[in-house]
């Protein structure tokens, strides 16, 4: 990986708890869709953060910045997170109040902070939103659109996709074929 190129460190609370992910990704959404495949569920998007760098290098020193002194809060992933995506030393337990401080504190230092990253999140999203077309197609059977057969695990990862774009308040509409919307509107 290429340290140039803007990067972001995130901090992603869940919401059941006081449980929460730090780490570092050039692609925070592909990173939190690799975490739980319902992201925009599993965290609370509303206490969550992302912070802009210029590097990979200066995306890990801010990392370590927030988790050095929360050392005594580290926990387990969740259960439910992928246990290959986990980054099991970047779980948090019980340091929300600690967390929120530092990042505030690295708005005033100048950094460009998007808390929480609603706005971020449904721009990235949109920017992925001209596969959505074709994918759906693709993934859903003429059975599964039919309501033939299921419920199936691609329905299951169809229907999370497009709940994504729902909780971040985008029209799937104009983005889907009629027989993919019928189906997801009817199921």
């Amino acid at each position: 990986m290429t340290s140039l190129g803007r990067c972001y460190v995130y901090v992603l609370p869940c919401t059941w708890e006081d449980h929460c992910k730090v780490g570092f990704s050039r692609d925070p959404l592909g990173r939190m869709q690799g975490l739980h495949r319902r992201w925009f569920e599993f965290f609370d998007l509303a206490g969550a953060a992302l912070v802009e760098t210029e590097t990979v290098r200066d995306a890990r020193d801010l990392e370590l910045e927030l988790r050095r002194p929360l050392a005594a809060h580290r926990a387990p992933a969740p259960l439910t997170v992928r246990k290959q995506a986990a980054g099991h030393t970047e779980w948090l337990r019980g340091a929300a109040q600690p967390l929120q401080r530092a990042v505030a504190d690295l708005a005033r230092r100048g950094h460009v902070v998007h808390a929480p990253p609603n706005e971020w999140l449904r721009t990235a999203l949109h920017a992925r939103s001209d596969q959505l077309y074709a994918w759906t197609l693709a993934q859903l059977s003429p059975d599964e659109l039919q309501r033939l057969a299921g419920p199936t695990p691609t329905q299951q990862l169809v229907r999370d996709t497009l709940d994504a774009y729902a909780a971040l308040e985008i029209e799937v509409e104009p983005l889907l074929p009629t027989e993919v919307l019928g189906w997801y509107r009817g199921s």
